[in-house]
């Protein structure tokens, strides 16, 4: 699965690194694989990505950079995916909500995940565990983060590697 992703600072992977350490039992995200997805883009091979690649980039062009903020823990309890609970670092920015919004007019949601009202921008600090720790932890304040948004990345979950890079302005 390909998907576009916004690059985070070291204090978000940082902060996200500290906060899976209260969560022993669960799977934290490893240093370096910390994502924020704007879309996921589809799948296929290396020629299917450069078709998608050159769509993206399409549907990218003419956004400005664009400010995102972390406000805290969260939990999403049932994942649609893999094991649950998922503890996330919550994502705020309307501009990030305007860009996903795009990317679904031209690259077909996934179901349950990325519609309007499922699309949760968030960053993974662990998943599985304990539910206890998980809520614990939610319960926890955090100094928010904020950061703008100057390039995207195009990754590969496949592969687990970024494929390419385009900055903002495009």
């Amino acid at each position: 699965m390909y998907s576009l992703n916004v690059s985070l600072p070291s204090s978000v992977t940082s902060l996200a690194g500290r906060l899976a350490r209260d969560l022993p039992r669960a799977r934290a995200r490893p240093r370096g694989e910390h994502t924020l997805v704007v879309k996921r883009l589809g799948s296929g091979d290396h020629a299917a990505y450069a078709r998608i690649e050159a769509r993206a980039r399409d549907a990218v062009r003419g956004t400005d950079p664009f400010g995102v903020r972390v406000t805290g823990v969260d939990c999403f309890e049932t994942a649609e995916t893999g094991p649950s609970p998922v503890v996330y670092l919550a994502v705020e920015s309307p501009q990030l909500r305007a860009l996903h919004q795009r990317f679904c007019d031209e690259f077909d949601p996934v179901a349950g995940m990325e519609g309007p009202d499922d699309y949760v921008p968030h960053v993974t600090i662990a998943r599985g565990g304990d539910p206890e720790a998980a809520r614990r932890l939610t319960e926890r304040e955090i100094e928010p983060v904020e950061w703008a948004v100057e390039e995207l990345v195009f990754f590969d979950a496949e592969r687990g590697q970024s494929v390419s890079r385009v900055s903002l302005p495009a």
